[in-house]
């Protein structure tokens, strides 16, 4: 019976040794294992590990981490109960900049970590929304930088800040309208917008515009044989008539770019002014007529005559030119006798020269004589008069 109890006691103390073993050993299980959270590319899972390192822990997970790869903690870092591990994967993402296609190696996890990453967090326009992770990108994200241009509208000046792709967006952002027939530089509307940019518009406008101009008057003179030779007399007084002309004027800025005659109307005709000239002459000094015809038949027919020194013709010369028989000052009178061409003519002087300065004293002395005789001295008023030839 002794012995009996005894065996029970050491089967017991057996089975308590046993038991103390197990209990140790599950405390040391649990003592030993970690729960962590690792987080990756921002997917976070529960991991349980008996490992000391960010390393281990990752490793009883099947992570795998590649070089490029971001850790936090380090690998090598020892971890507790409860640590948090973040692994960002290293990727390339595809952007177009400012129309200019680039690839990025980010680490990041949203847009807006690769924006940041390049420096254009700040008023970039993007065409994707900067919470998106990159690991939902279908295609390129396109960035736009804000670029600082200059509009000169109608001549003035004005700074932009924009995050236009072209020429006509940026007009479109600025509120700036262009009317039909307004410049743009550039050109093409599509061009793309560059830091430094100057954008111009002109304003182009088309007015008409009147102007008067006076419409000289001419004059018309008339023989009038009852008045003497060598007087004039207005009968009708001339006036200026007015013409109304009409300009389309293209304006750029304000300022005139081009005129063009579009109408031109006589708003009030001219008066011709009529100037009655005389021609009436009186026969006197009959002696010294005849004497001095007398004096030219006996010198050849009228066509040579005494010197232009002496006589008669010679004196009327003095007092009629000055005794200068080649003489042509423009007044439409030449030669020593002050023929006009339509007298010169009327007598035959065009037989000795086109007109009478071009012919010889004793040529225009036989031209007067026959101008005289048809009508007398008073074709030459003044100067007869004076020497007493009527």
């Amino acid at each position: 019976m002794k012995n009996a109890f005894r065996n029970r006691w050491v089967k017991v103390a057996a089975q308590a040794v046993v038991l103390a073993a197990l209990i140790v050993g599950v405390v040391s299980y649990v003592g030993a294992s970690k729960t962590l959270a690792v987080t990756v590319d921002g997917e976070t899972q529960s991991v349980t590990t008996f490992g000391s390192t960010v390393s281990d822990a990752l490793a009883a997970s099947d992570i795998e981490v590649a070089d490029r790869d971001e850790v936090t903690p380090a690998l090598d870092a020892a971890i507790e109960d409860g640590t948090e591990i973040s692994v960002n994967r290293h990727k390339s993402v595809e952007l177009v900049v400012d129309g200019e296609q680039r690839t990025v190696g980010t680490t990041g996890v949203t847009v807006a970590d690769v924006l940041a990453q390049l420096g254009l967090e700040k008023d970039a326009d993007v065409s994707e929304g900067i919470d998106m992770e990159l690991a939902s990108l279908s295609s390129a994200i396109e960035i736009q930088t804000p670029k600082d241009i200059t509009f000169v509208v109608g001549g003035e000046d004005e700074k932009f800040t924009t995050t236009a792709t072209t020429v006509e967006e940026a007009l479109a952002e600025a509120e700036v309208q262009v009317g039909d027939d307004d410049i743009v530089g550039p050109k093409d509307l599509s061009t793309e917008v560059r830091d430094g940019m100057k954008i111009r518009v002109i304003r182009v406008s088309t007015e008409t515009r009147s102007e008067t101009k006076a419409i000289a008057h001419e004059v018309k003179k008339v023989n009038d044989s009852s008045i003497d030779k060598g007087e004039t007399k207005v009968e009708t007084k001339g006036k200026n008539g007015e013409r109304e002309l009409t300009h389309e004027v293209v304006l750029h800025n304000g300022e005139v770019e081009s005129s063009k005659l579009v109408a031109d109307e006589v708003v009030t005709e001219p008066v011709t002014e009529v100037v009655k000239v005389g021609t009436r002459v009186e026969e006197k000094a009959a002696t010294s007529s005849s004497s001095s015809s007398s004096s030219s038949s006996s010198s050849g027919g009228g066509t040579t005559a005494s010197g232009p020194n002496s006589g008669t013709w010679a004196a009327l010369a003095k007092c009629e030119s000055g005794g200068n028989w080649s003489i042509n000052t423009g007044n439409g009178y030449y030669g020593g006798l002050q023929f006009s061409a339509s007298s010169w003519a009327a007598v035959g002087g065009t037989q000795y020269a086109p007109l009478p300065h071009q012919a010889t004293p004793s040529q225009q002395i036989a031209a007067a004589e026959r101008l005289r005789a048809n009508g007398g001295w008073g074709h030459w008023p003044s100067c007869s008069a004076k020497l007493g030839l009527r």
